[in-house]
């Protein structure tokens, strides 16, 4: 309000141990309201009980309370009415009295003293003032009476006052308004005056039990886990020379899992194995086949089923249990079937040749085959011609044979390498070609034994194993002494 002027306000309090303070406003504000200038704290106070403002030169005293008298010289002041004040006049409100002790118009200051008394009530306490000052005070007040203009400017100032305390209640006031009907039936208890919890505990809270959960995931993992780790995860030091990672997981959840949730878990443990599975000697490879399929590490190597697990193992069973026709499911789109019309090893179903070959990437790592197909001039126009020379190169001259199939002499061999005779009994090259007997003698060399030379293996001597024809990692080095002669380069050129 533009004739509402800026005042100077020193407020001196003998009711309560408080220093001299000063406020600059445009009003006083005085009452029981959180915030007043003149905090009287008293059941017959209003929040908002009354105010002091300067306009037109002179201070004036409005009353806005509608249930407590407002006292000025022991006269009650009506409601919204407003009064000039001057040197020496006493205010009373409730038990409190506010005497004004100097009013400087020059610097336009206001000094105002508090003070509280009990045993009195409105109109029992005797004045100060001698009657002749009384009855001067009271004239100069006719005198100084506020004009239209200025009882109306203060009027609509402090009824916006009013209007913004009643828009903010007390804490104690409901924050849900109650229920239709009487109050006593439908009153409800609230949680407004419970001390709500410091913010900081609860993210003391939180580093408690997120570092409590850290110290369990290291010194406990297992109970985060179905069963234990196998083995091979556990060990502090590789025990096979040249590695085929690059450094040993320890049992390390971080190593393999990500902290977060499923479907990145599962996106971290694919990467973390191809990142870790990458020596020269063995290289995380995947066959096309399986990626277009979607296939991924985990699918094939699953963990945490005991110490005594081992992931290789868990592949190699993996292959039966996925290829078959019992499997209904779909990998990207594909389905799956039993191979081989339910055989293993021979790659002819119905007297028709099905085995398609080694693709590039198998064949970039078999310089030797690749010599052999340029030394035979077959090329990959040759269909049956390209597959069968690729077949019997695998196979020829290099292979070291197991027990119970007669081989070429080695003198690096228990029972020499694999030939022509090994797996067709009678016949040669170009007539009444034995085509029987290698279906029959194929698990013998394809089975657990070939790849497990340990106590533990030995059982299921003809159990096939279909990675020892369709290899899964490709740059795997550590197989190859187990099966292969020492002379493995001798490959025989075949027309077959």
């Amino acid at each position: 309000m533009s004739d509402v002027q800026l005042s100077t306000f020193i407020i001196t309090r003998e009711d309560r141990p408080e220093d001299e303070k000063q406020i600059v406003s445009e009003g006083l504000r005085i009452g029981q309201l959180q915030g007043s200038d003149i905090l009287l704290n008293h059941p017959t106070v209003e929040g908002l009980h009354a105010g002091i403002s300067e306009i037109e030169g002179y201070f004036h005293l409005i009353n806005l309370s509608t249930s407590s008298a407002t006292m000025l010289n022991g006269r009650a002041i009506p409601f919204n009415e407003a009064k000039a004040l001057s040197s020496g006049d006493e205010i009373q409100i409730g038990p409190y009295f506010l005497h004004i002790e100097e009013i400087e118009e020059s610097t336009e200051t206001l000094k105002v003293k508090v003070m509280r008394q009990f045993a009195l009530n409105v109109g029992e306490r005797e004045t100060h003032h001698q009657a002749e000052a009384r009855r001067k005070h009271l004239a100069e007040k006719e005198q100084i009476a506020a004009s239209p203009k200025a009882a109306d400017a203060l009027k609509l100032y402090w009824d916006k006052r009013s209007r913004e305390k009643a828009g903010r209640p007390s804490l104690l006031h409901p924050q849900t308004p109650p229920r239709p009907g009487k109050v006593r039936f439908n009153w409800r208890p609230t949680r407004d005056l419970v001390r709500s919890w410091p913010f900081s505990i609860f993210i003391l809270a939180i580093i408690i039990v997120g570092a409590l959960s850290a110290l369990a995931a290291y010194k406990y993992k297992n109970a985060f886990t179905r069963k234990p780790l196998s083995i091979p995860h556990t060990r502090k030091a590789f025990t096979l020379t040249p590695a085929i990672a690059k450094q040993p997981s320890a049992g390390s959840c971080t190593s393999c899992h990500a902290m977060e949730v499923s479907v990145t878990n599962r996106e971290k443990m694919n990467a973390s194995c191809a990142n870790c599975h990458q020596t020269e000697a063995f290289s995380a490879t995947i066959t096309r086949a399986h990626r277009d399929s979607g296939i991924t590490c985990i699918d094939c190597h699953t963990e945490h089923k005991g110490e005594s697990f081992r992931p290789m193992d868990a592949a190699l069973e993996s292959c039966a249990k996925c290829h078959s026709d019992s499997n209904k499911n779909l990998y990207n789109g594909r389905g799956v079937h039993t191979p081989h019309d339910g055989t293993y090893g021979y790659p002819v179903v119905k007297g028709h040749w099905v085995w398609k070959g080694l693709d590039e990437e198998e064949l970039a790592e078999e310089p030797e085959l690749l010599t052999l197909l340029k030394n035979n001039r077959v090329t990959r126009e040759q269909t049956e011609q390209w597959r069968n020379v690729q077949f019997h190169g695998i196979h020829l001259y290099r292979v070291r044979v197991p027990t119970g199939v007669v081989g070429i002499e080695d003198v690096n061999a228990v029972n020499g390498e694999l030939s022509c005779s090994s797996c067709h009994k009678y016949g040669n090259t170009s007539t009444n070609i034995d085509r029987t007997s290698p279906r029959t003698t194929c698990a013998k060399c394809h089975n657990d034994q070939v790849f497990h030379k340990s106590a533990h293996s030995m059982v299921g001597m003809e159990m096939p194993s279909c990675t020892s024809c369709h290899v899964q990692h490709v740059r795997d080095r550590h197989w190859l002494p187990s099966l292969f002669s020492t002379q493995a380069g001798g490959m025989a050129n075949s027309d077959e």
